[in-house]
């Protein structure tokens, strides 16, 4: 993406559309998402498929500790594309939540809740002092009552429900 010379003095703030009518700070982290490893999810009738290239960038690097797919509870999972540290803090809050839920209510919380869940995560910090956008994308994939479902959830927070979709890099050819 590229900006115009006038938007460079908006690009440190949250909340401050620039004159071209971009928040940047989200134009960044989707700018991440694109440089990140592919990742794809792909609904059935009886589940849902998440797959994703996990691509080695050093032979010092440990391959058994990198891990881009993670269960949030016995019935989600999740893969992303973009920045592996915000990664981990949206896994930990998503764990917590299901954790939660099943202190309360005894039962898996519900795919759907937990979309939302994440998703008004990652849209608080998009409008929050000391904070930046999450610079990842994510691919939600449970199994529940309702049967298996499937959402994409971007950097601003907004989520949809899919068939099949693609993150990361060259996503549009997936």
């Amino acid at each position: 993406h590229q900006f115009t010379m006038g938007d460079a003095e908006y690009s440190f703030s949250l909340t401050t559309f620039a004159p071209s009518g971009k928040l940047l700070q989200i134009e960044y982290a989707l700018n991440r998402v694109a440089e990140g490893r592919p990742a794809l999810g792909i609904k059935a009738k009886n589940g849902v498929v998440l797959a994703t290239e996990k691509r080695v960038t050093s032979p010092l690097v440990d391959e058994t500790s990198m891990r881009k797919i993670e269960n949030l509870s016995g019935n989600v999972g999740m893969v992303y594309a973009g920045m592996p540290p915000d990664y981990r803090v949206l896994v930990s809050r998503g764990r917590k939540q299901a954790q939660q839920y099943y202190g309360v209510y005894r039962e898996v919380i519900p795919v759907s809740q937990l979309v939302r869940d994440q998703a008004a995560t990652m849209q608080e910090f998009t409008q929050s002092g000391g904070v930046r956008p999450f610079g990842i994308s994510l691919m939600i994939a449970g199994y529940d009552e309702t049967g298996p479902q499937l959402f994409q959830v971007d950097p601003s927070g907004a989520y949809f429900g899919w068939k099949a979709s693609a993150i990361g890099k060259n996503h549009v050819n997936a």
